[in-house]
């Protein structure tokens, strides 16, 4: 049986046995079957830091050119701040349509939770450069370690040579490794997921999950629509790849993400999939992909646009154009802001809300259901990440 059916049945199988065993089986549950779960996320994430790095550095020597590095850059990050856009116009739509909140009683007891404030721009900048770089490995700050991926492959193409020839042959050595290993991992997959996944069904049963249903509702429609018009529109007009071809290429990348609602988690098996069944080339996938895990948040801006009308509606507070277009702006600019930071869509959620004068209680409305909608914005996020991988290789063809 393929590996994305098995995965698919996983994930149906663990939806209804959770909700068969309800909370009351919440202790066992956790004890027993979350640990695998999490046993499962620590082995993909065991991969993350050696396959961004050796790809990286393979990618970069590869190019040999970093005039084509800036080109791909560019490409990039106009490519991840335009689809983040239109992800908050489309949330606005979605809600617009379902209205979510109308009506809704507002408990009494609402207080906003505690959120981390998001670092300046500047500090984001000044983050990206690593003082030890082994640090940055140890903790998996992904944009530090892709920047000293960057100048360990210039200086491989600097010195040039046989030299050059050993480490670009280890580099390429150690990355088909991480590949075989990440191989080995997926076969665990449908167990994986079944284990992350029931605990999360268990403790937010139909209880939790009803009274909000509306917000649930709407960011699943909207995800699907984003994913369909805007990533298929994107992949068929750049490659000529049909939906078909990108969806099934993606299926078990989504599907992890789905699960883990962690994008660097994903990261792994995410770059293994694009190149070995969406042809992106290895220099390309290895760039825009890590790059992509940190600061493209389609689905957390999908997540902004329907929260903040949901908040709106909620407290009964009509939303201007000017302001729908402020959380636009300050979505766009913030999804770049918000880089690699824990916990990022509630940040991001808090500075739109503040921008546009809503109340911050409001984040106490959503926080409840914020593991469930995050599991959207994951796979949203990471089907983008790769979409826009195909655009870019497929732009980049000499």
């Amino acid at each position: 049986m393929n590996l994305s059916v098995q995965i698919f049945i996983s994930l149906v199988l663990s939806v209804v046995v959770g909700l068969v065993l309800g909370d009351g089986a919440a202790a066992p549950v956790k004890t027993w079957i979350a640990p695998i779960g999490t046993m499962f996320i620590n082995l993909i994430k065991m991969m993350i830091v050696p396959v961004v790095f050796c790809s990286l550095v393979v990618g970069m020597t590869s190019m040999g050119d970093m005039k084509k590095l800036g080109r791909i850059g560019v490409k990039t990050l106009c490519i991840y701040m335009v689809t983040t856009a239109i992800a908050i116009v489309i949330g606005f739509a979605v809600a617009g349509v379902i209205e979510p909140g109308v009506g809704m009683a507002l408990p009494t007891d609402a207080a906003a939770p505690k959120v981390k404030e998001a670092p300046s721009i500047m500090q984001v900048f000044v983050n990206m450069i690593p003082a030890n770089p082994i640090a940055s490995m140890a903790k998996a700050d992904i944009l530090p370690v892709i920047i000293f991926a960057l100048f360990v492959g210039a200086g491989i193409v600097s010195v040039g040579g046989k030299r050059a020839e050993t480490l670009i042959s280890f580099f390429d050595a150690s990355a088909e490794v991480c590949y075989k290993i990440i191989g080995m991992i997926m076969k665990t997959a449908p167990v994986g997921v079944f284990c992350l996944l029931l605990p999360v069904v268990v403790q937010n049963g139909p209880k939790v999950l009803l009274p909000l249903l509306s917000v649930i509702i709407c960011m699943a429609v909207g995800s699907v629509i984003h994913a369909v018009c805007v990533y298929s529109s994107l992949t068929a007009v750049s490659a000529h790849m049909s939906p078909l071809t990108f969806f099934r290429g993606m299926s078990e990348a989504m599907a992890i993400a789905f699960t883990t609602c962690s994008s660097a988690g994903t990261l792994p098996v995410n770059m293994q999939n694009v190149q070995t069944k969406l042809g992106v080339k290895r220099d390309i996938a290895s760039f825009v992909l890590p790059l992509g895990a940190t600061i493209n948040m389609d689905g957390t801006a999908l997540y902004m646009g329907i929260c903040s009308l949901f908040i709106a509606n909620v407290f009964g507070i009509p939303l201007t154009v000017d302001q729908m277009m402020m959380i636009v702006l300050t979505g766009t600019l913030a999804s770049i802001g918000t880089a690699g930071v824990p916990g990022a869509g509630l940040i991001m959620l808090a500075m739109v809300l503040q921008s546009v004068g809503l109340p911050m209680e409001g984040l106490a409305l959503v926080a409840g259901i914020d593991r469930v909608l995050d599991m959207f914005r994951t796979c949203l996020n990471i089907t983008g990440d790769a979409a826009v991988a195909v655009a870019v290789n497929a732009t980049e063809k000499e």
